[in-house]
């Protein structure tokens, strides 16, 4: 289990995560969704071990994250880091050399499905490729906890159900899976939790399914409702927010 208790991470002083209290269990594919500046991309990286919080605690399987979690914790983030220099071949090696679980047949598998080849090189592909080569390092890893941070930016419809499709080939039914995204139109097929996020705190969370039942709305509409900017939603009584999308 990831788990993130009371944590606040502050920048500049801004709140990017804002007493941040929530679980994500094995099993699951959950979609993280809000608007820039939400809290989702540095959730993750907390995650990741790649940010410390400034108060609160995270932690998988009740140890601290650090070293040993980040064995069973693969992260993609939405900056590139890749060397130009590098072909496709030396990107495979270089996940072969530093992570354990690495699965080159699948990573060989989930090119062959994306239709890139191996003698490729990085400084050569399009954003929209270079982004599904990103998603095959990320997912030919056999973690626990897989974190894919807007996997579908940059890719056209076509490549978009090229990623969903390798999501779902490659997840490991135990795997705890989260997908931030904007477009979570296109997610909702393969996800089953949701989590709504805005100015680093947590607005609603639970099952897919459930939520839809209990408010009698669609996702995307209770995600508009929030953040549209009119005046506060029975469902959200509470709700200051500002237009932001």
């Amino acid at each position: 289990m990831l788990k993130f208790e009371h944590v606040t991470k502050v920048y500049g002083g801004k709140k990017a995560l804002n007493d941040l209290t929530l679980s994500f269990l094995p099993g699951h594919v959950y979609a993280l969704v809000g608007p820039n500046g939400s809290g989702k991309s540095t959730m993750m990286k907390v995650a990741a071990g790649l940010v410390k919080p400034n108060s609160g605690s995270a932690t998988y399987q009740e140890m601290p994250i650090g070293v040993e979690s980040k064995k069973h914790i693969a992260y993609m983030c939405t900056e590139p880091f890749y060397y130009d220099y590098m072909k496709i071949q030396d990107v495979k090696q270089f996940y072969a050399d530093f992570f354990a679980d690495f699965d080159k047949e699948r990573f060989d598998s989930l090119l062959q499905f994306m239709q890139l080849t191996l003698d490729m090189k990085v400084r050569s592909l399009s954003s929209g490729m270079a982004a599904k080569l990103k998603i095959a390092a990320t997912l030919a890893r056999n973690a626990d906890i897989c974190m894919l941070d807007e996997p579908l930016n940059g890719i056209d419809l076509v490549g978009r159900d090229q990623i969903i499709q390798s999501i779902l080939r490659a997840a490991n039914p135990n795997a705890t899976i989260l997908i931030s995204s904007h477009l979570f139109d296109e997610l909702e097929p393969i996800v089953d939790h949701i989590v709504m996020m805005a100015n680093g705190s947590l607005i609603l969370e639970g099952k897919l399914e459930e939520i839809r039942t209990r408010y009698g709305k669609s996702i995307s509409d209770l995600y508009r409702e929030y953040f549209s900017g009119t005046a506060a939603s029975p469902l959200f009584p509470n709700n200051t927010n500002q237009p932001t999308v």
